[in-house]
């Protein structure tokens, strides 16, 4: 199969392309450092048609190493023009093709219990994030239109994310700079790049449209985790800080991220694409 992968070196995007060739598939990259841009219709027009794709792989983002929470809608803003923009030249250039995209198994809206596909997206997001989550629906609508299937990842970890060991995330646990916000009650789902790419190839071969989560099996709340993250990379056990304060520097959203993200459930995309996450969860693969 001729697989193109847009946004072939970014963190999955990097575990996919050799993934691919692995199990006999031709990987075809496109990234805007390369070759093309998908913000430009003509030009991905021309590269997808003369590569001629049996499968399109949408990974495509341009997300910050460093995301300022009370800025995420301006740093966000050429990402969520590459998931609305982007989908719609990518799939217009090549209607016919396996359409699979990247999404995001954390904007579901705050509730008990892990959400599953049929959970809704966050209903009245933090406003900073609200144009993000707009964009995410519009990837969405137009891959269920086209008879396409979303994964949704969790939290990125391994090579190049930011649980990295240079990740910013990483280094912000190290500088003791990541303190417990409130209850610490976010719940976090992490999906390791190597799962990720797993998942796709996956689902290359099989005829699932939709929606599925794509995570680990071990979601871990906030409170829980950065402290077991602190002592495993030797750095000092976070502070805790009242949302009150936490709003002043980090505003709505970063609040939001710290106290309210519900986890996610994998079930049906373990069943449906016959996956298992080789890192079952977050300490398998970012300590």
């Amino acid at each position: 199969m001729r697989v193109l992968v847009a946004g072939a070196t970014g963190v999955i995007g990097r575990q996919l392309v050799p993934l691919l060739a692995a199990v006999g598939h031709e990987a075809i990259e496109l990234s805007r450092s390369k070759n093309a841009d998908a913000l430009d219709r003509e030009a991905t027009r021309r590269f997808v048609r003369e590569a001629a794709p049996d499968a399109i792989v949408h990974l495509l983002t341009a997300i910050p190493r460093t995301i300022d929470p009370k800025r995420i809608d301006r740093q966000f803003e050429l990402t969520n023009r590459l998931r609305v923009e982007g989908t719609r030249n990518l799939i217009d250039a090549a209607p016919n093709a396996r359409f699979i995209a990247q999404g995001l198994a954390y904007a579901y809206d705050p509730a008990p219990g892990l959400a599953d596909e049929d959970a809704p997206l966050w209903q009245d997001p933090p406003k900073p994030f609200a144009p993000v989550l707009g964009a995410l629906r519009e990837l969405e609508r137009q891959t269920t239109d086209a008879g396409g299937l979303v994964l949704r990842f969790g939290h990125l970890t391994g090579p190049g994310s930011a649980y990295d060991e240079g990740g910013a995330t990483t280094e912000a646990v190290r500088a003791g700079k990541m303190p417990i916000v409130g209850d610490g009650g976010s719940v976090l789902s992490f999906t390791g790049a190597h799962d990720a790419a797993t998942a796709i190839v996956a689902a290359l071969d099989r005829d699932v449209t939709g929606a599925l989560n794509v995570v680990d099996d071990a979601p871990v709340t906030m409170g829980d985790w950065l402290p077991a993250y602190a002592a495993a990379l030797g750095a000092p056990a976070p502070k805790r800080v009242p949302a009150f304060l936490a709003r002043l520097a980090v505003g709505p959203f970063g609040v939001a991220f710290m106290t309210r993200l519900r986890g996610a459930d994998n079930s049906r995309a373990r069943l449906a694409l016959n996956w298992r996450p080789r890192h079952p969860s977050f300490f398998d693969v970012a300590a």
